[in-house]
């Protein structure tokens, strides 16, 4: 991370699409944006679904207003009553990969969530996190998912 001077202040850009491995990953954006004076700038995208041989009647669905109303969601559950640091909430279409590449050009980290499936397959990333990993101009956090408490 730079040092920053007078009101000069960073980005820590991260992905979400309402999964809980993605608010994990908002909560550790803001955690990391307290300690460096970033903003956080939450991103999430849509596009409208591909058809296979059906047509599909895009106009009776919202889907950036329903993206919109994900990230919302997911943000007020991040972030909860701390207002400490600024979040800027960024709806794009297109695919989440590329979009997050693109968003976090010049930004100070992109932070993403990793939705791991346990025991050796949990090792793996999903595709946008490998994508992000590889093709992202600065430096990537990949948040997994914290493990659930087992009964002793």
């Amino acid at each position: 991370m730079s040092t920053r001077t007078g009101s000069e202040r960073g980005a820590v850009v991260v992905g979400v699409d309402g999964s809980p491995s993605s608010v994990q990953a908002l909560r550790w954006a803001l955690g990391q944006a307290r300690l460096t004076g970033a903003v956080v700038r939450a991103v999430t995208t849509w596009d409208f679904p591909a058809s296979y041989g059906w047509a599909v009647s895009v106009d009776d669905v919202d889907w950036e207003g329903t993206a919109r109303t994900v990230l919302e969601r997911a943000v007020k559950e991040a972030v909860g009553a701390d207002t400490t640091v600024p979040v800027e909430q960024v709806v794009v279409r297109g695919h989440p990969a590329q979009v997050l590449v693109e968003v976090a050009a010049g930004a100070d980290l992109l932070v993403v969530g990793s939705r791991g499936h346990g025991g050796f397959a949990g090792l793996l990333l999903g595709s946008v996190s490998q994508h992000v990993v590889a093709h992202a101009s600065g430096p990537v956090v990949v948040v997994h998912d914290a493990p659930e408490p087992t009964a002793g």
